[in-house]
């Protein structure tokens, strides 16, 4: 069973766009989203009616939690207030420009979604099993301490937009990276291929897994360019797209 897992798109029709392209040559079985469809970026209608048309199976993220459901802050630690403060007017643009139909859409997505695959449980939230916006970073206490509590085999997040897979014991923590705003201090967009193989050894089934983290070209640049002709989004906004980092 191979499982393509995407996440945090953030409006970012051009990156999603080339992950799907890359995808339909991965031969995967399903592909999941683990949230974040909106915020940031310029395209969030574009960004969900490519979802929709795609019936990806897509968990809430804590922008859309936000932008579906009209709240006024985006769920987000921002030590710093000028950060505070763009992440605000990122969500007044995606309000302002989204629909009131794919606003319902979003404020009715799964918070977490189980699967099982090949005798392999498998958890998918965005940010954390404990709330939408906690970070599992690679190698932290928080990562530690859910994965401790974790009964499935493998949990799958998103929220911190940089991928990774780790062992804890026996159960193996994904993150699934982020399509439309990577912090991985480049622009690509990533993604991740969960690869759950059965395998026969003496009349007893098995499972193993395999991650591959991918990544994948595309024309930023536009993007950028969108942000920075727009006149509520911060021109900070499309120096992260072109860096692929957080400050």
């Amino acid at each position: 069973m191979r499982i393509a897992v995407i996440s945090d798109i953030h409006s970012n029709i051009y990156a999603l766009d080339k992950v799907l392209l890359d995808i339909d040559k991965k031969n995967v079985d399903m592909i999941v989203c683990t949230g974040d469809l909106v915020g940031y970026g310029t395209r969030p209608n574009e960004v969900i009616h490519r979802i929709k048309e795609e019936n990806i199976l897509t968990i809430m993220g804590n922008y859309d939690d936000a932008i579906g459901n009209s709240k006024i802050v985006c769920g987000c630690d921002y030590p710093d207030p000028k950060d505070a403060h763009n992440a605000g007017l990122s969500m007044h643009f995606t309000g302002k420009e989204i629909t009131e139909e794919n606003k319902k859409y979003l404020r009715n997505l799964p918070k977490e979604v189980v699967l099982i695959f090949n005798n392999k449980t498998i958890r998918f939230v965005h940010g954390s099993t404990r709330v939408i916006n906690e970070y599992l970073k690679e190698n932290s206490k928080e990562a530690d301490e859910v994965m401790n509590e974790l009964v499935e085999d493998i949990l799958v997040c998103g929220h911190t937009h940089i991928p990774y897979a780790k062992y804890h014991g026996e159960k193996l923590l994904v993150n699934a990276g982020s399509v439309g705003k990577p912090k991985t201090n480049r622009p690509d967009a990533n993604y991740v291929i969960i690869d759950i193989k059965n395998n026969d050894e003496l009349s007893k089934t098995y499972s193993s897994v395999e991650v591959e983290i991918i990544e994948v070209e595309y024309n930023f640049e536009k993007l950028a360019k969108e942000i920075e002709e727009n006149e509520i989004l911060p021109n900070k906004f499309a120096r992260l797209i072109r860096e692929g980092n957080s400050k």
